[in-house]
């Protein structure tokens, strides 16, 4: 019997692209993901398919299951500190993140933190945590029994809780706060620029070792603010920076002759910055930047 409608399909992609991202901490491998999804969906007897929604969700999760593993050895040569590809989430693209809960979800502080769990521990705590997905469905979807999948669960969620603050910031002070910090830094304000940063904080750099950039955290307000400045004062003033909603968090995005350079997104709590995550890696930029460009042409 004919496969699947493309328009049922579609009908899901959202949501399917919003589980593999979360579940890979990259966009473009989600696309291929749900594109290998809907390729599966052409060839499927649609009469045998109960929910189309559960068989959808459980060919997504296996290829990003057998994507998680293979890439765990990558993970180990990476050159510097690994930071997920950074998404614009204003328009929807991982779903709505009206709540705290739904922000955190696509969080870099989070998805770095889930780089920690297993294939199966990220995959089970993904459809539990940020779509709600019940144990028997978890169960369902990745063929196993529902004691082992509450058990998967509670691991993760001990080891994600174990390393994990959650940010509830307000998001107007909080992009504020980010406009007034770019500007201290573009000015060299190192005493400003420490005032809006907690004693802790942490900046960690994305180059991939393809773009140079700090290689190890830099920790504490002092050699931060120092740090930031010193990059800031080179490469702003030859770049065109806005402000931007990236992961559910206050973002600097960085373009020079119209290609996109780099993001840095910013941790807020207590109305200071507690982190900032810089990606600046090319191979990480490229569904960003079609995101930018898709916003500049609507304008």
């Amino acid at each position: 019997m004919a496969g699947g409608s493309a328009e049922e399909f579609e009908g899901q992609r959202g949501r399917l692209f919003g589980v593999a991202y979360r579940m890979l901490g990259s966009a473009e491998e989600a696309e291929d993901v749900v594109q290998d999804a809907f390729v599966r969906w052409g060839g499927v007897d649609r009469a045998a398919i109960v929910s189309p929604s559960a068989w959808l969700a459980k060919v997504v999760t296996n290829l990003c299951l057998n994507r998680l593993t293979a890439a765990r050895a990558l993970r180990e040569e990476y050159i510097g500190p690994w930071l997920p590809e950074p998404v614009l989430t204003a328009e929807g693209a991982l779903g709505p993140l009206e709540s705290a809960e739904q922000r955190d979800s696509v969080s870099f502080a989070l998805l770095v933190l889930l780089e920690r769990l297993t294939p199966a521990e990220r995959a089970v705590f993904v459809l539990r945590e940020a779509f709600a997905y019940s144990y028997r469905e978890i169960a369902e979807i990745m063929e196993l029994s529902e004691a082992n999948s509450r058990q998967l669960s509670r691991r993760a969620r001990e080891r994600v809780d174990d390393g994990h603050s959650r940010f509830q910031p307000d998001r107007r002070q909080s992009n504020e706060l980010v406009e007034r910090f770019f500007a201290a830094a573009r000015e060299g304000d190192l005493r400003g620029l420490e005032e809006m940063l907690t004693a802790d904080v942490i900046s960690v750099a994305d180059g991939g070792g393809k773009i140079s950039s700090a290689r190890r955290p830099v920790v504490g307000a002092e050699r931060v603010a120092r740090y930031l400045a010193g990059g800031f004062g080179r490469f702003a003033t030859a770049m065109e920076i806005g402000f931007a909603e990236v992961n559910g968090q206050p973002a600097l995005v960085g373009v020079d002759g119209g290609v996109l350079r780099g993001v840095a997104v910013a941790d807020v709590l207590d109305g200071r910055i507690a982190a900032l995550r810089i990606v600046t890696n090319p191979e990480k930029l490229g569904f960003l930047a079609r995101q930018v460009d898709a916003l500049s042409h609507s304008e």
